[in-house]
């Protein structure tokens, strides 16, 4: 017998599930693909890129095929880009090993595959009974529970999935997790939830203590760092240069434009005469130099970026010191960078293309 939260869950579904291109199949490349796309991503942002992902890479022996510079290019925009690599390194593991895992511990272990995701893909791919648990989940049932055990604590984490296991509806595994991250998102929002209109509003502990606003609770506060980039988009006729990021640190694998990185924020003066800036163009001779942009703010989940962007003016067959790509400006669009970069590069090319 159906516990009374999973009834009335599953007949809130009924009526506003949403319709999604991941929906309605079985196959767990696609909705390991909508999965991943959709971690740190709001399903209004991650629909389009899901369409286009799958458009291009239909199955895994098509996106093991392909080099990683594509790939990132399809995911461009769209931020955390280690999930994307390890979308990719895990698809060429998933052809060496001569398919997708059918069973939660196989597919756990693929690279980028945590809990949440095996879980997923679990249920909904091969009808296994594992109850998903990511924000939404935390939300509904701290809330419907009155549970005030942080969500991020160890204690927390643990007891939250064992109740996410123990309501869920192991006939229907599939139907019962889309049911609950679709109430976390469409009826039991983070802020102005829809409590009058709630099908669990006669029991959920939260509403009747006051509590709605408080539920869940972290215990732990994500500190915000600030860095300061400063861009030079460097134009020798009709070819400039960018460098591919490497590891260790934002947007690895990334390609973006020459970038001297301050401790804080630099008058423009003072950046054209810094010794970072001078090692960048030493031998070269500047025609001019004027800025496009200042003060642009990035937010990130850890980090703000503050960025400027100059463009410089070198002569026609001038190359810049250090190991950086000479491209045609033309060619810009077949190089994944992140969307502060693209940003400027449109502010660059609609003024000046």
């Amino acid at each position: 017998m159906k516990h009374p939260f999973t009834e009335k869950l599953l007949a809130w579904y009924a009526e506003n599930g949403r319709t999604l291109p991941w929906r309605g199949t079985t196959d767990p490349y696609r909705i390991w693909v909508s999965e991943i796309i959709l971690q740190q991503t709001r399903v209004a942002q991650g629909y389009d890129y899901y369409c286009r992902f799958v458009e291009r890479f239909p199955d895994v022996q098509s996106l093991a095929a392909a080099h990683e510079d594509e790939v990132m290019r399809y995911w461009q925009g769209l931020g955390y880009y280690s999930r994307a690599r390890n979308l990719h390194a895990a698809a060429r593991e998933v052809v060496r090993l001569g398919g997708m895992p059918r069973t939660y511990e196989g597919v756990r272990k693929l690279k980028g595959v945590g809990d949440y995701t095996a879980a997923a893909i679990c249920s909904i791919a091969y009808g296994l009974p594992y109850a998903v648990v990511d924000g939404n989940v935390y939300r509904v049932l701290a809330r419907w529970m009155g549970i005030e055990e942080p969500i991020d604590s160890t204690a927390g984490k643990k007891l939250f999935a064992q109740l996410a296991q123990e309501l869920l509806d192991p006939q229907q595994p599939s139907r019962y997790n889309q049911a609950i991250m679709d109430f976390g998102a469409l009826q039991c929002t983070p802020t102005a939830p829809d409590c009058l209109f709630c099908p669990l509003n006669d029991s959920c502990v939260a509403l009747h203590t006051g509590k709605v606003d408080r539920l869940p609770v972290k215990e732990k506060k994500t500190k915000v760092t600030h860095r300061y980039f400063h861009y030079f988009f460097v134009r020798a006729a009709d070819y400039t240069f960018i460098y591919k990021r490497g590891p260790g640190d934002i947007w690895q694998h990334l390609y973006e434009l020459p970038l001297v990185e301050t401790d804080g924020p630099v008058e423009e003066g003072r950046l054209l005469e810094s010794e970072a800036y001078r090692r960048l163009v030493d031998g070269v001779q500047v025609l001019s130099v004027r800025q496009v942009a200042a003060e642009v703010k990035h937010v990130l989940s850890h980090r703000v970026i503050h960025a400027s962007c100059h463009e410089l003016l070198i002569p026609p067959g001038a190359r810049l010191n250090g190991d950086f790509l000479k491209v045609s400006t033309a060619d810009l669009q077949n190089f994944a960078v992140p969307r502060l970069v693209s940003h400027f590069f449109s502010l660059i090319l609609t003024q000046n293309p």
